[in-house]
């Protein structure tokens, strides 16, 4: 099992009220209408287990590492910590009923930190969603809203491939973002929430960053965003809106994409590029271009999705991925060579390393994607993963963290935020585009702050 806690790629960037913004192309400050972008601490954690209860018979894919925000959300402003997914639309906090709230802190501070639930009764600019707002007839959302025929209040109901799954009602607040006036906002405050995985995410719930009607980039009117996740503990910035990045970061676009007409099976709503091909130490993998593609349901979209850990692939991709991969590392290391074993039961490229031992990762060829524009590349340690707990003898289990998505199911390309180490990541809406860049993230993290 992995550490019970493992405070992890986290960045510690205030924001600085009275630094002054900057232009790349010029060299001098823009405008003083310009807003000033926001700047909020983003982590990557593992966190005790038993954070969330856990139904039974739910998939056992999952993944145990999530990106996390800490926002003030509420009057008097409670403190939460919410995970950041591009994936999602709706955000949502759990909430706790004053019955529970004493449980809710006293469970938490048998854990070492603070209570993860919100608290809505004591919040006084809290309301409830009735069943007749505009808001309450989304059809963004993966399950349409309901009504609760007793309260007349919004119901939602929402669930992920991780299997993980939560229940509440449609609410409004104001959410406290940076130095800008409160935002009112539409969350789900859910009575119940599940996590898949062993570890459970201790976390107050969710932040929806996709670009549906009710994500909190539509609400709060965000045109760009963007990010770099660190692999270090002090390193690595989330950036709320418009900001002229400078020269070190040169930005390669690719566009999202967008089917001209609506698709059963294409998440619309979703950040969606266009995959091109696969390259293994820089040899093309021979994958036909509709494999790649998107077919006339909408299946097989390619997704960035901060809110998943790892990259899956189709079963065909995948397949081609997993030879090549095998054939080049076959000299430095040896296959595990167990067809029945499978981590989170889509990993199943995988090799015996010697207990205490880390893998060669400089030996290891670098997998890259190819997107229309631009290029995704993964090396040394972002490959592997070991397994938490799996030993062959004295050697430990490492699988390449690409995993096949036929397995889980999913029916898309997903790329994970830990193939986003160490990469700034734009999301532009104003021009339809996603822009990547290979950049340390305590350097952008030092340059920027004193830009900002």
């Amino acid at each position: 099992m992995p550490p019970p806690l493992l405070a992890c790629l986290l960045f510690l960037l205030c924001l600085l009220g009275t630094a002054r913004p900057w232009s790349a192309a010029a060299g001098t400050p823009r405008p003083a209408a310009a807003p000033k972008p926001r700047v909020f601490p983003l982590r990557a954690r593992q966190v005790p287990a038993g954070s969330l209860p856990r139904p039974p018979s739910k998939l056992r894919f999952h993944h145990n590492v999530s990106l996390t925000v800490s926002l003030a959300v509420g009057t008097p402003p409670q403190n939460v910590t919410m995970v950041l997914d591009t994936g999602s639309e709706l955000s949502w906090l759990l909430c706790a009923p004053s019955r529970q709230q004493g449980n809710a802190s006293a469970a938490a501070t048998a854990r070492g930190g603070a209570a993860s639930s919100f608290r809505p009764r004591a919040s006084r600019t809290f309301a409830a969603v009735p069943c007749g707002s505009a808001q309450c007839s989304s059809r963004d959302l993966p399950a349409p809203p309901s009504c609760d025929g007793a309260t007349r209040r919004c119901r939602v109901s929402l669930s992920y491939a991780d299997g993980s799954a939560s229940d509440g009602a449609l609410a409004t607040d104001v959410v406290a973002v940076g130095d800008a006036p409160p935002l009112r906002s539409a969350f789900g405050c859910m009575s119940s929430a599940y996590d898949s995985s062993p570890d459970g995410v201790a976390t107050a719930g969710l932040l929806g960053m996709n670009r549906g009607a009710l994500s909190f980039v539509s609400q709060a009117s965000t045109r760009r965003f963007s990010y770099c996740i660190s692999d270090r503990d002090d390193a690595g910035v989330l950036l709320l809106g418009h900001s002229d990045l400078p020269s070190f970061l040169p930005l390669n676009y690719t566009p999202l994409y967008q089917p001209a007409l609506p698709l059963p099976y294409f998440d619309r709503v979703a950040y969606s590029v266009q995959l091109l091909g696969i390259r293994v130490g820089g040899k093309p993998l021979p994958i036909p271009a509709s494999v790649l593609a998107p077919d006339h349901t909408g299946a097989g979209q390619t997704m960035v999705d901060s809110g998943t850990q790892f990259t899956f692939l189709l079963g065909d991709a995948y397949s081609a991925l997993k030879t090549e991969f095998l054939k080049q590392t076959k000299p430095v290391l040896p296959a595990l060579g167990d067809p029945n074993f499978a981590f989170q039961e889509a990993f199943d490229t995988c090799f015996r390393v010697p207990a205490g031992r880390p893998p060669p990762s400089a030996r290891l060829p670098a997998v890259s994607l190819l997107f229309k524009g631009a290029e995704m590349s993964v090396a040394g340690d972002r490959l592997l993963y070991k397994v938490p707990g799996e030993r062959r003898g004295g050697d430990a289990v490492w699988c390449l963290t690409f995993g096949n998505a036929d397995m889980v199911p999913l029916t898309a390309y997903v790329i994970g935020h830990h193939h986003q180490m160490n990469l700034w990541v734009e999301y532009d809406l104003e021009r339809g585009r996603v822009g990547l860049a290979p950049v340390k993230c305590d350097v952008a993290s030092e340059r920027l702050g004193l830009m900002l």
